[in-house]
């Protein structure tokens, strides 16, 4: 059983004209089926109708210590993920896969696809962009579903569950 734990819990409270990105970093915050409460996401709430399937999105550090190996000064939080995670691989999680993240269960939905949002952060613009999407194509994060709400902060537990549990 792979475990690792919460480094960063991320949100963005709604507000016009504010770009989307980076999120910032929280002492605390619920989980419910809608997502992270005080978290606005644009897309999820009126492309998608506040679908659930896209309530959470989790990135991990050794993506983005990859992200900054190949020069992108990545930190946690700027890629819009609402939970960073350490000690479980990006690539142990998968669509179907269920986690325990904090006090909360959830299942991986799909891969976030890069989008033109990226171009917000002060290290990408519209020059970069780009090249900044196609090195986040497949890793850009993983959204998920919530199976049990509860709540999330940093230190809190990672663990890839088995399909029954």
């Amino acid at each position: 059983m792979t475990t690792g734990r919460i480094v960063q819990v991320n949100v963005k409270p709604e507000g016009a004209g504010r770009p989307g990105l980076p999120k910032k970093p929280v002492a605390s915050a619920r989980l419910t089926a809608e997502g992270v409460e005080g978290d606005f996401n644009s897309y999820r709430t009126h492309g998608l109708s506040g679908a659930g399937t896209q309530a959470l999105m989790i990135m991990t550090v050794d993506a983005i210590e990859g992200l900054n190996r190949e020069g992108w000064p990545v930190q946690a939080g700027d890629i819009g993920e609402n939970v960073t995670v350490e000690g479980v691989p990006y690539d142990d999680f998968e669509p179907g896969r269920r986690v325990r993240v904090g006090g909360a269960t959830v299942e991986i939905t799909k891969a976030c696809t890069p989008c033109v949002n990226l171009y917000t952060l002060p290290y990408v613009g519209d020059e970069r962009g780009p090249e900044f999407i196609k090195t986040m194509l497949g890793r850009r994060g993983w959204y998920a579903r919530v199976i049990d709400e509860g709540d999330l902060a940093p230190g809190g537990p990672v663990e890839l569950l088995g399909e029954n549990e």
